[in-house]
């Protein structure tokens, strides 16, 4: 009886590990997603755990209510416009959408980062079709407003450029992005990239 018992909690306890292994590693893939990625759909669509507490692996989760799914849209990831896709040219590499405060990075019109929020320094920010001028590292520190410009991407004239910032506070006519994303435009847009800000 005693041995019988034992078998028991051993294979509970094995189970859980592997449930708690599953879990972390499942979270772990949604924790880095980057807009796009196919990775954090196939996780959220075949290891979700519905409340009879059963893994749910090769079944896709339930829709939720429409107001939960515009919740998730509005806090979630940010989603473009018909009008914004049309407005940013194929040849473009880097879109920034001024009233939406969206900007996204693309190759040949399809998109392969973002869109994600950025604050504008409005009016300043300049509209039209420009290119990536020069590019500055983690500790650039602004020459005008001596203020800290990381991973900026110049592009417009008179200092215009991508970089690390605030999204709550205007820039005097830069575009913030968190530094994440700045780090990942630093990275990803070569001089000469054609940017458009409409």
């Amino acid at each position: 009886m005693y041995a019988r018992g034992r078998q028991r909690r051993t294979a509970w306890v094995a189970v859980l590990a592997i449930l708690v292994v599953a879990v972390t590693t499942a979270a772990g893939w949604r924790g880095v997603r980057r807009p796009g990625t196919a990775v954090s759909g196939f996780v959220s669509a075949h290891l979700a755990m519905p409340t009879t507490g059963r893994a749910a692996i090769g079944r896709p989760p339930p829709s939720p209510p429409a107001t939960l799914r515009f919740a998730a849209t509005a806090a979630g990831s940010p989603v473009l416009s018909a009008s914004a896709r049309r407005s940013c040219p194929p040849a473009a590499t880097a879109c920034a959408d001024l009233s939406a405060r969206l900007t996204w990075l693309q190759s040949d019109g399809t998109i392969t980062y973002g869109p994600v929020r950025m604050e504008p320094g409005l009016p300043r920010t300049p509209r039209g079709t420009f290119h990536v001028e020069w590019k500055a590292g983690a500790n650039y520190m602004s020459t005008e407003y001596h203020e800290p410009m990381p991973y900026a991407v110049f592009f417009a004239p008179g200092g215009i450029a991508f970089h690390g910032g605030s999204l709550t506070v205007r820039s005097h006519g830069c575009i913030h992005l968190d530094i994440g994303s700045a780090r990942y435009y630093h990275d990803h847009l070569p001089v000469g990239a054609e940017v458009v800000v409409f």
